[in-house]
């Protein structure tokens, strides 16, 4: 039984006391966001190492890593300490979305080495596999498409990017709306690709019900992709973005229906105005389901920074009630990410999600601050450093330029805290 079937007949698996546990909420809360959609456990039960996650509503703001090779750059190890990077730095699920290399290999040892939830863009394969078979993506069957997607359960990933809401009628849209970076996923463009030349209909769309029989049977979380994100400010929030999603609304409908989770994908790249605007759409048109965002991007002049780019939209979309947030990563838009770029990215992502929660009254969140708070006032470096999300990179720092007395070398004995610290105690007049 999946995890949406446990939870109507009232039946707390392991995964569900975990992430009540972990989360600090009573088991039912978790229950009942399981039943009504909110909430989902990306936990396939062929990924045995796997330590479960709860992602949705009430819940800490979760933050995905993107790891996996190019056809340029195809080294398992390298991907597999972007891997433990990732797991060291606290990220909450990773996706590997290989393209390079023996991609099935690739993932299994992932699976094999991942203790977080796995996700993967099936048609990745497909496409790739197609053009190795049949010399170019639109010669790819249907039957292809499902075979690859049952592969990867029966491997054990957790949850699936599927581009479902890609249709003629979105496609129809985008003609006519006209765009400036027109389709930027990679996913929507393999699909598209194959719709305009074969003249037939998404088959992840038409055939949605052998995916949800799929999904149900390995109890795959569906991650419904938004292959017409906008890949710029000048489309956001756009007709075909706005198509795509109320299609969507409709199938995370129908998933519930089969008892089968699924959060929908959002933008993108979107202005600061527009980003709490989005959300709230999102929430209206697909129920409530948990909504997970890359960035979102809110300037497209960030190139080697967009790290920093994504977690300002980051720390609005969580605050405004995203679920889950897509790492963004300096070398986005320029390159393959290394091992430090991980680093780099899901640090800055922590920091939005967690932004977002203390806005969001998560349980614990605030009360992070507040320790911090307290050991700063009085100079316990050794908690603030612990509290931090980099200790050792918060140890180097405050060492650097070490005074040896108990403030920082940036303002020594003209400490704020310190000088205050002395004339509160001594109540000083004021004229002294």
């Amino acid at each position: 039984m999946t995890q949406i079937e446990l939870a109507k007949q009232g039946i707390v698996s392991p995964q569900v006391k975990h992430v009540a546990e972990k989360e600090g909420v009573e088991i039912d809360f978790v229950l009942q966001g399981l039943v009504s959609g909110v909430i989902v456990i990306p936990a396939s039960p062929n990924h045995t190492n796997l330590v479960p996650c709860g992602i949705g509503k009430g819940l800490r703001t979760k933050v995905n890593v993107n790891i996996g090779t190019s056809p340029d750059f195809y080294d398992l190890d390298t991907e597999l300490q972007k891997l433990q990077t990732a797991i060291e730095f606290g990220s909450d699920t990773v996706m590997d979305l290989s393209t390079g290399g023996d991609i099935s290999a690739i993932r299994q040892a992932i699976i094999n080495a991942s203790t977080l939830p796995v996700g993967t863009v099936p048609i990745y394969q497909v496409g790739i596999e197609a053009i190795e078979k049949h010399g170019a993506i639109v010669n790819m069957s249907v039957d292809e498409i499902f075979d690859v997607i049952e592969q990867q359960a029966k491997d054990g990933v957790d949850f699936m990017t599927v581009h479902c809401g890609v249709t003629q009628a979105t496609i129809a849209r985008l003609k006519n709306q006209g765009r400036t970076t027109d389709i930027v996923s990679r996913g929507g463009a393999f699909l598209t690709g194959w719709m305009l030349h074969n003249e037939k209909e998404n088959p992840l769309y038409q055939y949605y019900d052998r995916l949800l029989e799929l999904a149900h049977d390995f109890d795959i979380t569906l991650s419904l992709g938004d292959g017409l994100r906008p890949g710029c400010l000048a489309d956001a929030t756009d007709r075909a973005q706005v198509e795509e999603l109320i299609t969507i609304g409709e199938l995370v409908k129908r998933a519930r229906e089969a008892d089968v989770q699924a959060i929908v994908e959002g933008p993108g790249h979107l202005p600061l105005d527009q980003v709490t605007s989005n959300v709230q759409l999102e929430k209206s048109l697909c129920h409530g389901a948990p909504f997970y965002v890359l960035g979102p991007l809110v300037t497209d002049i960030g190139a080697g920074y967009d790290h920093i780019v994504g977690a300002i939209g980051g720390a609005i979309a969580a605050a405004a009630g995203t679920d889950f947030l897509c790492y963004v990563t300096p070398t986005e838009h320029l390159g393959l990410p290394g091992v430090e770029d991980v680093k780099e990215g899901v640090i800055a992502s922590r920091i939005a999600a967690h932004a977002g929660d203390i806005v969001k009254g998560v349980k614990g969140a605030k009360e992070l601050d507040d320790q911090m708070s307290q050991a700063r006032k009085i100079f316990d470096w050794e908690t603030q450093i612990k509290l931090s999300l980099d200790p050792e990179h918060s140890k180097q720092i405050h060492e650097r330029f070490a005074t040896g007395g108990r403030t920082c070398s940036m303002c020594g004995k003209y400490c704020a805290i310190a000088l205050i610290e002395k004339y509160l105690n001594r109540r000083l007049p004021v004229s002294e």
